[in-house]
């Protein structure tokens, strides 16, 4: 049973230079329910596709001013997501097939059965919903596997390799670029990745314009380009072919920030306008995380720096001990990293180095007295790493380092303070934090003798490997230590004769 004009059904422009079969198709596809307008030729037809959205344009393969094979350039060009048909006469079948592969669903022959017209113009239609429905489901994966990607990191490299694999993955995208305002509010790249289809020699690919960019996202219009259209947003022509390129803005706040561009090259990797919004999807979410990286990024500098200066601090009590915190955190990364600890604990021992001391400033002591300390003095004194953990137990962030420096003092045999732990049982950011402590110490000019030769602290630290010290972590760190103590005099660095 015939429907009335319904735009559920489908979208259709008509394109015939005769006027009976276009007026015609035009009143059966209407009496079937669809929406329809028609076109006298492609040129025609541009002028109408360009301001108004289709499914499908059924279009003559020969016309006048512009046939049907140029209108399909023009469709790839300004409505790719448009299914085309073509019409065409038993001479020119083989035209037919190659605008199929061009782009066109499918051809009908002349003369036509009207109701094969539905059905091919059916067909078509569903092909393009069942398109753009798995598009749908493709983005709402892609975006689920994104946004937990985002979502989980605080590290601004990682969200920007993030949104670069997403783009070349998702959008099959074969350049990214990802552009951030700096501190001066100029704009940089902060991240350009590259798929498999780059040429890797001869054609240049030219340098986006970041400013000309920005300026037409400032308008609030979408930036989706194809072809020679491309080119007005890059700084030098490219002599390389480029097939689409698309950008958004990341926008935090209200603010923009910066923006993502990608680039296709390939002929028919024409980006549409499900990729654009695809982008803006990743790009608001890439925003929100690149937010949280800078603030993480600031947070982390005020940490460094609040450890630093309370490092500082510390070693200004003692005129002797100066620069000891800075060098047991430098023997105790070199250390870590000869363990193997991962980058996020080889930082933490670094950090916990640079405060083992930090309750030095609750003992009441003249540290800097001539001779050794009395058995009184020393009792008070072993009250530091007691101390330093009652420092650091109400500042949150700082709890990582905690154990290091607590147990920065404590023997592998169960003999050292301040709670006798054994073997195992004493952190491993302890154990080399001791060891790391205990050289330094002992090359370092103290008030009441002054620094032992490299070889006499080694000697000694070989000595009470098994008692004082665990035996895997005492070798390791005797075991690379010329090497180490050679790369740092090569850099200029001071080290103990």
């Amino acid at each position: 049973m015939a429907q009335g004009p319904n735009e559920n059904r489908g979208r259709v422009l008509v394109v015939d230079d005769e006027p009976s079969i276009r007026d015609m198709l035009a009143e059966f596809l209407e009496m079937e329910g669809f929406a329809v307008s028609t076109a006298e030729d492609g040129m025609a037809a541009v002028d109408i596709f360009t301001v108004t959205h289709f499914d499908l344009v059924l279009t003559d393969l020969k016309m006048p001013r512009m046939g049907g094979i140029a209108l399909l350039e023009q469709m790839r060009r300004h409505s790719p997501s448009t299914m085309a048909v073509i019409m065409t006469g038993f001479g020119t079948v083989e035209t037919a097939i190659d605008a199929m592969k061009r782009g066109a669903y499918d051809y009908i022959l002349k003369p036509f059965k009207l109701d094969e017209v539905v059905v091919v113009v059916d067909r078509a239609i569903s092909h393009k919903r069942m398109e753009a429905e798995n598009i749908r489901l493709r983005q709402a994966v892609s975006l689920y596997k994104v946004s937990e990607a985002i979502s989980v990191s605080l590290s601004l490299d990682q969200v920007m390799e993030t949104v670069g694999a997403a783009c070349l993955d998702e959008l099959d995208a074969d350049l990214v670029s990802v552009w951030l305002r700096g501190e001066d509010g100029e704009l940089y790249e902060r991240h350009g990745a590259r798929g498999d289809r780059v040429p890797t020699g001869g054609a240049d690919l030219g340098e986006i314009d970041p400013a000309a960019v920005m300026e037409r996202l400032a308008t609030g219009e979408p930036l989706l380009l194809h072809d020679a259209g491309c080119l007005a947003f890059f700084h030098d022509a490219a002599t390389a072919p480029l097939d689409s390129f698309l950008a958004v803005p990341l926008t935090v706040r209200n603010a923009t920030i910066g923006f993502a561009a990608v680039v296709t090259l390939a002929e028919g990797t024409h980006l549409l306008e499900g990729d654009r919004k695809l982008l803006q999807i990743i790009a608001s979410r890439a925003a929100a995380a690149i937010e949280n990286a800078r603030l993480y990024g600031d947070l982390q500098a005020t940490f460094q720096q609040t450890i630093e200066g309370l490092a500082s601090a510390i070693d200004k009590m003692d005129r002797y001990t100066a620069g000891h915190s800075e060098r047991v955190a430098d023997y105790a990364v070199y250390l870590a990293e000869r363990l193997g600890l991962d980058a996020g604990l080889v930082e933490i021992v670094r950090q916990s180095a640079l405060m083992h001391d930090i309750g030095k400033i609750g003992c009441v002591l003249n540290l800097n007295k001539p001779g050794k300390l009395t058995d009184d003095e020393y009792e008070v004194f072993k009250k530091h790493p007691g101390y330093g953990q009652d420092i650091l137990r109400p500042i949150k962030f700082l709890h990582p380092l905690i154990p290091g420096v607590h147990l920065h003092h404590e023997r592998y045999d169960g003999r050292g303070y301040p709670l006798g732990l054994d073997g195992q049982n004493i952190p491993l950011i302890a154990r080399i934090i001791s060891v790391a402590d205990t050289y330094d110490a002992m090359t370092s000019n103290r008030s009441y003798r002054r620094a032992l030769p490299h070889e006499v602290a080694v000697a000694e630290i070989e000595r009470c490997s098994g008692s004082q010290f665990d035996p895997d972590v005492a070798n390791m760190f005797v075991e690379g230590l010329d090497v180490y103590r050679e790369e740092r005099s090569d850099a200029g660095d001071p080290v103990p004769e």
